[in-house]
């Protein structure tokens, strides 16, 4: 049995699939979740919550770090949990017992605001951290002005701008050469030929040129006009005001003649005038009971009156050469004054009547002499106006 070696058999591992229990679930892989279950970015959570994206991506990594002020982590962190609709308490004890995070005292260093050393410059081909970048992370970076800047676009703008010049310099140099007045000397002095007055004629001539020297008066017509004793004033109408319409016209006196009528010595025929005189239509009255919608329009269909006549309310209709229409909601409300016998009503009670003509001879021949009996508030209103007292 001594030196006989054993050899233990050892018996092959089997790995088993791992199940949903074995792995790690961390504070921010179930926020993350609970996120993109809502349907939520990190910038609709920093609009909605009013705390920045990188908070809430400093909060899901469980990184204290990120925080200016580490006293309003616990706040941020329960914010987060209650707007994901998870436990505020557990949610941040688990976010301190991940992180490694405590609560300082109010006079400890660790709860004043961390101040944090100047970050280093990103390694060659390494993307800078997204989170750690201060006011607005997931912003599009500025870019340079002259980055979207087209050579093409800068040649087409130096191209017109080179022709808006050459315009400028042609019109500016036509304009010069309009506006150039040119002197040319001649040989000999110009002669004054005739007097400045043509009606005058000069007495005293130059005996050394033969010049004709204007006279004083000549020239004082010229730059000086002769001002007039009394202004001449003529009436803006005195075309229209000097006709007589008894001398021209329709108007004219066929017996006399229209000298003798403006003459002064000769007595003035008789005025006669011709006058035209017509018996007067009688006067419409429109009066309603009860209220009524009415509208009255003229003959090319504009609308005259419209409204709602209250009981006793009335109105003159208008009188034209063509009748008004009648338009009303309301025909067994409204009745006709002609002349002081009351006409009506327009129609049955609660029907609409529309195209009634408002003159005085067609309402007395369409309709009857009311019937006070047949119309309480009819008689009511008629026993009203006789018992009121006239008025001068």
């Amino acid at each position: 049995m001594i030196g006989r070696k054993f050899r233990r058999s050892e018996e092959p591992k089997v790995i088993e699939p791992k199940g949903f229990d074995d792995f790690d679930l961390r504070l921010g892989d179930m926020m993350r979740g609970e996120r993109a279950t809502l349907g939520k970015s990190l910038l609709d959570v920093q609009r909605e919550l009013r705390i920045k994206a990188s908070y809430i991506a400093a909060i899901e990594n469980c990184d204290p770090s990120a925080f200016d002020t580490p006293g309003f982590i616990a706040g941020y962190v329960r914010s987060y949990a209650r707007y994901l609709g998870m436990d505020p308490d557990e949610a941040y004890s688990t976010f301190c017992r991940e992180s490694g995070f405590a609560v300082a005292h109010g006079m400890s260093d660790e709860a004043s605001v961390v101040r944090k050393a100047p970050r280093a410059a990103p390694a060659a081909g390494r993307e800078d951290d997204r989170f750690s970048l201060g006011g607005v992370p997931f912003a599009t970076p500025a870019e340079g002005i002259l980055a979207n800047l087209d050579p093409r676009a800068m040649g087409s703008v130096l191209v017109l701008v080179a022709l808006i010049a050459g315009l400028g310099y042609g019109g500016v140099s036509i304009l010069r050469e309009v506006q150039q007045v040119q002197l040319a000397p001649v040989e000999q002095a110009p002669v004054v030929l005739s007097d400045i007055d043509p009606l005058q004629r000069a007495t005293a001539a130059d005996a050394s040129g033969g010049m004709i020297a204007p006279s004083v008066e000549a020239l004082d017509r010229l730059y000086r006009p002769q001002a007039l004793d009394v202004p001449v004033m003529v009436a803006r109408d005195a075309p229209i005001a000097t006709l007589d319409p008894r001398s021209v016209g329709s108007f004219a006196t066929p017996f006399a003649p229209v000298a003798d009528l403006r003459s002064a010595d000769s007595p003035r025929a008789p005025e006669s005038v011709p006058q035209v005189v017509e018996a007067e239509a009688p006067g419409l009255r429109m009066v309603a009971v009860r209220p009524a919608w009415v509208r009255v329009s003229a003959a090319d269909g504009s609308v005259i009156f419209e409204g709602i006549m209250e009981p006793g309310q009335s109105y003159d209709v208008p009188r034209t050469e063509e009748p008004p229409l009648l338009r009303v909601g309301e025909s067994g409300a409204i009745y006709f004054d002609v002349n002081g016998d009351v006409f009506g009503p327009v129609g049955a009670r609660g029907t609409v009547t529309s195209n009634f003509a408002l003159a005085a001879d067609q309402v007395s021949a369409a309709l009857s002499v009311a019937d006070l009996t047949g119309d309480d508030n009819l008689a009511r209103m008629v026993a009203e106006a006789q018992a009121r007292p006239v008025t001068d």
